[in-house]
């Protein structure tokens, strides 16, 4: 009798390379070859959303995470080196960020321990959300990239921080290359000590140890040595209120700082380059004209007389047009009023919001007992503080040339529209004919300070004019400003500049008058990120090795295998804080399977030890009795729960029509005698391969729990002991098949299927069930029948 039952089989139009279940639903996250992460049901095997791959976030997938609560997915790129974290509602990035390498592993745990001191911090609320006025959401007009902000109904930011209880990813690449991330967005830890290539990482719920699995490789022609790692992070676990609070800063500030950037995007597409129009034009007209009076001369005639040159004439009625200036004029009026909406609203909330927060986290760095072993420095934090003000400053600045502008240009279209329109000899209506002298002398004001011709301009930007004064505050360069605000006059510049104590003083921000709003954007980002390194250096400094054990060297025919799906495999039991590591070593052509286990207290040599599994005969009619007992090799091992491994088994000998078995391992049938695993004495100098032979090693023969996986190569499972799931992929890497592992048997499952047409009878369909027995069908199809994913109808996640 099949010991699980099977709810759902499918045929992949591409090869999948990594696939992990979440830990909350029935959804499993697959990445395929192509570089694009799909989410699909349990029921079915049905696609939920599909995000294909983009030049701006990456196309080759090398490693995918679930945050524990199930609400977001991370996956990371090799060839942008970026971990991007998305939405399990939708296809959409909530944020993403760079590494220094291409990431191979990445785990996302989350921290189980509790004290007093915690449980306040997680049942207090947040003071920031009775202080600070919630953010505003984004335009959704805009860029795809401000999607993330752009809900009204949700607050986006506690989306992407999640619960308060501190949950942390840790990615490993290649080089030794390890990173611990808060919340998955700010990094606490940066790991140096550790040799070669990344191939597991599992961080303890306890936060005292670091169990790193890595691929070292001497040269591209030798075979790779797979080591163990297991490395001591007991300041993580002794500050662990402190490094939980001082993590909830660190994500608040990062989340500002992407919603400062998604704004000043905004903005950015706000500005439009119709605006540019004015200056192009007048350029042209410098190029072509004949006469050596100015621009500006020939406008201030205009003004004064109400008399235009022939080409002036021209510039105007032919190439601007009365039509085309009235376009101009409500571009000019719509774009900067959005912006000066933006600014407003968004950046200087988001801004006074940053400057909260980075307060609060200078106001910790001075607490020295509970911060400083952590690396919070104060001094760093203050300058942070300054950069935000005089970004503060600048934004401010700008609503300024804004509202300068759109006086200007309002009162000088409104002229030039009644100039036209007497040149094209049309009825200039009363009320625009009026114009007193203090409308000349404003419009004249306007003329001398923006038509002077500037040949130094046109060898910057190829243009003469700049009359436009707002879009170069929003270019991302580091030149200065073509046009700085005139601050002649100004009294609180001259009083200033003439103070000695003053210009030096920590109460003062800086202003860059010569600057853009990007550039000081840029500079502020710079400063915060320098000012928060500190603490994952400092942390990541104090973690170091406590063991280090070569374990095997692998074959040169593994190449061709996906990366992610080699073991060894990395498990943490939360229970009895110990680490399990699972490899299988070939011996006379049949792949054991070793358990390792390590306390994740480092200082504690008890649960520490070794253990080999060979698997007996249990299908009596599959071999003939005089066959060796151990018949089978270990393809693939997962831990399903603490106290259970699911394997991927087949026939040592291959003959025809033997097929592939899933099986279930319970450790209490593996782990009998409590000194089987530490009568093993580890010499150090050598592999473990090379010791194999002195290892105890328990032969398993299975019972019940296990399932022949007929007209499959089966060859890789991933499994999810919380949910009860497991998903079997074949050697081709296209075909999988999903299980529920907690069905007895067949008896049991008709028993099922009788409650649940009695439930429908009643009017109370169970739609998980319902959705499984209408696949039977399918389930039994061989694999060449089964439909491609390319033809099914994408699904809701709602139920």
């Amino acid at each position: 009798m099949p010991a699980f039952r099977q709810v759902g089989e499918k045929q992949l139009p591409q090869e999948v390379v990594f696939m992990a279940w979440s830990p909350k639903r029935d959804l499993i996250a697959l990445a395929n070859r192509a570089g694009e992460v799909l989410l699909h049901r349990l029921a079915n095997f049905q696609r939920v959303w599909s995000l294909p791959p983009n030049e701006n976030t990456g196309k080759e997938v090398t490693a995918l995470a679930w945050r524990p609560d199930g609400k977001i997915l991370a996956f990371g790129l090799s060839d942008t080196k970026r971990i991007i974290l998305c939405d399990v509602e939708k296809p959409e990035s909530l944020h993403s960020f760079s590494v220094d390498s291409s990431i191979t592993y990445m785990h996302w745990m989350e921290v189980t321990e509790e004290s007093s001191v915690l449980t306040s911090f997680y049942n207090a609320e947040d003071e920031s959300n009775l202080l600070l006025p919630k953010l505003p959401a984004l335009p959704k007009n805009y860029s795809t990239t401000a999607k993330i902000f752009s809900e009204e109904k949700s607050d986006e930011i506690m989306k992407l921080l999640g619960d308060v209880r501190l949950n942390a990813l840790v990615l490993g690449g290649s080089s030794g290359f390890i990173e611990i991330y808060a919340y998955g967005m700010f990094k606490i830890a940066t790991v140096t000590g550790v040799a070669g290539s990344c191939r597991g990482l599992c961080l303890s719920s306890d936060l005292k140890s670091l169990s790193v699995i890595t691929e070292i490789q001497d040269s591209s022609d030798s075979e790779a040595e797979i080591t163990y790692f297991q490395l001591d992070t007991s300041l993580l676990s002794s500050y662990l209120p402190e490094v939980t609070r001082m993590a909830r800063k660190f994500t608040h500030i990062s989340t500002l700082l992407q919603y400062i950037k998604l704004s000043l995007t905004c903005m950015c597409e706000a500005w439009e380059e119709i605006l540019m129009q004015m200056d192009s034009r007048l350029t042209k007209f410098v190029q072509e004209k004949n006469t050596t009076t100015s621009v500006q001369d020939e406008f201030m005639q205009l003004l004064l007389w109400g008399k235009a040159s022939l080409e002036l004439q021209a510039l105007l009625m032919n190439q601007l047009t009365v039509k085309g200036l009235k376009k101009l004029g409500q571009s000019i009026e719509s774009s900067y009023s959005s912006i000066q909406k933006l600014v407003i609203s968004h950046l200087q909330s988001g801004s006074e919001a940053l400057l909260y927060h980075l307060s609060e986290l200078k106001g910790m760095a001075l607490w020295k007992q509970k911060y400083e072993s952590l690396g919070l420095d104060a001094s760093g934090i203050e300058e942070a503080i300054t950069a935000v003000g005089s970004f503060i400053l600048k934004a401010n600045e700008l609503l300024q040339v804004i509202d300068s502008s759109m006086k200007n240009f309002k009162a000088f279209f409104r002229w030039l529209y009644v100039a036209m329109l007497r040149m094209s000899e049309d009825h200039v209506l009363p009320e625009l004919n009026k114009m007193t002298q203090k409308d000349i002398t404003f419009v004249a004001d306007f003329l001398t300070e923006h038509f002077n011709e500037a040949p130094e301009l046109y060898n910057r930007k190829g243009k003469y004019f700049n009359v436009e004064r707002v879009g170069q505050y929003l270019k991302d360069e580091d030149d200065d400003l073509v046009s700085p605000p005139n601050t002649e006059g100004n009294q609180w510049f001259n009083f200033l500049k003439n103070s000695t104590h003053l210009k030096e003083s920590p109460l003062l921000f800086p202003y860059y008058p010569e600057k853009s709003l990007h550039f000081v954007k840029r500079q502020m980002e710079g400063v915060i990120d320098q000012c928060l390194q500190k603490p994952a250096d400092v942390i990541g400094k104090s973690v170091h090795q406590a063991v280090c054990m070569s374990l095997y060297k692998t074959s040169q025919s593994e190449d061709s295998t996906p990366q992610l799906f080699k073991l060894p495999f990395l498990w943490n039991d939360k229970t009895s804080n110990i680490h399990y590591v699972l490899f299988t070593i070939l011996e006379n052509s049949v792949s054991k399977i070793y358990i390792l286990r390590r306390h994740t207290d480092t200082s504690r040599s008890v649960s520490n030890g070794i253990l080999a599994l060979e698997f007996g005969n249990f299908l009596n009619n599959s071999i003939s009795e005089s066959s060796d007992s151990r018949c089978y090799s270990c393809l693939d091992a997962h831990f399903y729960d603490d106290e259970t491994v699911t394997v991927v088994l087949k026939e040592s000998v291959e003959q025809e029509g033997k097929e592939r078995i899933l099986a279930q391992l319970p450790l209490s049938s593996v782990y009998t005698d409590e000194d089987r695993d530490r009568e093993f004495i580890w010499d150090c100098t050598k592999r473990l391969d090379e010791q194999s032979s002195e290892i105890p090693t328990h032969t398993v023969f299975l019972e019940n729990q296990w399932r022949v996986l007929e007209n499959m190569k089966a060859q890789y499972v991933a499994v999810n002991g919380i949910r009860k799931v497991s998903c079997v992929l074949s050697s081709n890497l296209r075909h999988v098949r999903v299980f529920e592992m907690d069905v007895e048997d067949d008896g049991e499952v008709e028993e099922e299927e009788e409650e649940e047409i009695t439930q429908i009878a009643a009017g109370e369909p169970d739609e998980l069930n319902q959705s499984a027995d209408n696949q039977d069908n399918v389930c039994g199809a061989p694999a060449e029948e089964l439909p491609d994913e390319a033809e099914e109808h994408e699904s809701s996640l709602d139920p």
